[in-house]
């Protein structure tokens, strides 16, 4: 027989607390009953334990005054940021066509020069930073050719990188590689001699991506057109021999306006992290894969 750990009273069948550890009767059983030190764990913004009727409860749930806790996103199961949680990739993929939409009635309606100032990274407006985030979820305007195919690698590859590292660091991971390999592209170009340089696109960050699967599992099947199995080394280093080309050629730009020095360095940037990363996840053996690479490539000042 035990006895409850807040009254004293003797209990045949007591209740263990899995949070503290404790032992309660059945009136103190409850985590808010017994001032459970387990309570901030539960990260209960919607006040599940505070029912509000009690005002002896300890008020560490949802209607804590605590400026902190009031102000900290809900990322619990039922919180609306957990909702995003392992679906990132799809989370920036809408934000991709939102902003494909916008980057239309913004060129319409306010011209190419306010096109330019909000979506697109240039080499001589390097110090607007917001094009650093900007453009990494913008795409050249009135063809669809560069969001497709940026787009149906984010669908198919994205998810499977993001299971294997987490939203969080995939998030911090896609944002970040777009923009060291846009500015990367831009630092590119004064080497170059460009006078004036800019680009826009996820395809730097889609690289890394790609990277991160190659390091992952080289052998990894790619079913382009559903059909034909690819190996995604041989897909990846494909791509990446096309922006070498792309670079040492850019003199005579035989590949069309594409950033390929921003594919390269966004490739790079995932091969290292898959290469941290290597020996603490796990990779399918096989992806189903759809038209995908018309995407990066093609016509288009800037596009990567």
């Amino acid at each position: 027989m035990a006895k409850c750990d807040v009254c004293g009273t003797s209990v045949d069948l007591p209740y263990n607390c899995r949070r503290c550890g404790g032992s309660y009767c059945s009136e103190h059983r409850l985590p808010e009953n017994h001032n459970c030190t387990g309570l901030n764990e539960w990260n209960d913004p919607d006040g599940v334990f505070d029912s509000g009727f009690d005002d002896s409860v300890d008020n560490r749930g949802g209607r804590s005054s605590d400026l902190r806790d009031r102000l900290s996103p809900n990322t619990g199961p039922g919180g609306v940021l957990g909702y995003f949680r392992g679906n990132v990739s799809y989370l920036f993929l809408a934000i991709i066509l939102v902003v494909f939409v916008l980057e239309h009635v913004v060129a319409i309606l306010f011209g190419g020069e306010a096109f330019r100032t909000l979506f697109v990274l240039t080499s001589a407006n390097p110090e607007y930073v917001w094009t650093w985030v900007t453009s990494v979820f913008s795409h050249q305007p009135f063809t669809f050719v560069h969001i497709f195919g940026n787009g149906i690698v984010l669908f198919f590859f994205g998810p499977v990188v993001e299971r294997q590292i987490g939203s969080k660091r995939f998030a911090l991971l896609f944002v970040l590689t777009g923009m060291l390999a846009g500015l990367g592209q831009i630092g590119l170009g004064f080497l170059l001699g460009e006078p004036v340089s800019g680009v826009l696109g996820a395809s730097g960050a889609i690289l890394a991506i790609m990277g991160i699967l190659t390091v992952l599992n080289p052998g990894m099947k790619v079913y382009l057109y559903f059909v034909l199995p690819v190996p995604i080394w041989l897909l990846t280093f494909g791509y990446a021999g096309i922006s070498v080309f792309g670079v040492l050629a850019a003199d005579q730009n035989v590949l069309g306006n594409v950033a390929h020095g921003a594919h390269l360095i966004g490739l790079l940037l995932g091969l290292a992290y898959g290469q941290r990363v290597k020996e603490k996840v796990r990779s399918p053996s096989d992806i189903q894969f759809g038209r995908g690479g018309g995407g990066m490539g093609g016509p288009g000042r800037g596009r990567f």
